[in-house]
């Protein structure tokens, strides 16, 4: 049994708060376990310089952590991110982009925040989960303005975490699992199934292919369970 007292198989206690922030476009409060994140979005129907005339929108990210998200006080990042948040925010981005026909966002940018609170490990997969919430919120909102004609989403998105913990596997690991572990891997994936992105580290040694279909056949399974709680928060089908 682990310390929060679930099965390896378990994900911790999600919750999506969607509509937290009442100025944003979209936005919500999730949480995985301890780990809490504020995703908003803000739509601007202006785009970067590189892509104006390429008949297209887009959509980024950025990341955040509050200097006393975490047991010690963390510096703010008031002049440049480090090479930890912007690899952080382009994962984000990337995720998020990878779900949305963007010839459909012709001159409009939908910019995604995600700033951590409270941090226990987790935080760029919950940062994923929230930031399509508060992405489909200010999408929907496009549409009922009808600024948008079409829904430029093609489908959900979300991301957990699953590691190799005193050689076993686990789903949605906190902080003091993913500092400990083994193997440390991140999985974004579609409702569909499709893989958007994989990161993944051997932290002491090698591990077979086995081990690693294992963790991905976990990580679906959760990322179907966040879907379903994504799609509960935004009350669609129902």
């Amino acid at each position: 049994m682990r310390k929060s007292n679930r099965q390896n198989n378990e994900l911790r206690e999600v919750e999506i708060i969607p509509g937290f922030n009442p100025y944003a476009e979209g936005s919500c409060l999730v949480k995985y376990g301890n780990t809490h994140v504020i995703c908003t979005a803000t739509v601007e129907e202006k785009l970067p310089a590189w892509l104006k005339g390429q008949n297209k929108g887009w959509v980024t990210a950025e990341y955040a952590m509050l200097p006393r998200s975490s047991q010690t006080r963390i510096p703010r990042e008031s002049k440049k991110p480090s090479g930890r948040t912007q690899e952080i925010q382009r994962l984000i981005g990337r995720s998020l982009r990878a779900v949305v026909d963007l010839e459909k966002m012709k001159d409009m940018q939908i910019i995604i925040d995600c700033d951590v609170i409270q941090a226990d490990g987790g935080t760029r997969v919950a940062s994923i989960t929230g930031g399509f919430v508060a992405l489909y919120e200010a999408v929907r909102k496009l549409l009922l303005a009808k600024k948008l004609k079409t829904n430029p989403i093609r489908e959900f998105v979300a991301a957990v975490s699953c590691d190799i913990h005193e050689k076993e596997i686990k789903l949605d690991v906190d902080y003091d699992e993913d500092s400990t572990a083994q193997v440390d891997m991140n999985f974004v994936i579609t409702d569909s199934g499709k893989i958007v992105e994989i990161q993944g580290t051997a932290e002491d040694e090698p591990f077979e292919e086995e081990k690693f279909q294992e963790l991905l056949n976990l990580a679906k399974s959760g990322i179907s369970q966040l879907i379903e709680k994504q799609k509960i928060a935004l009350k669609i089908g129902m």
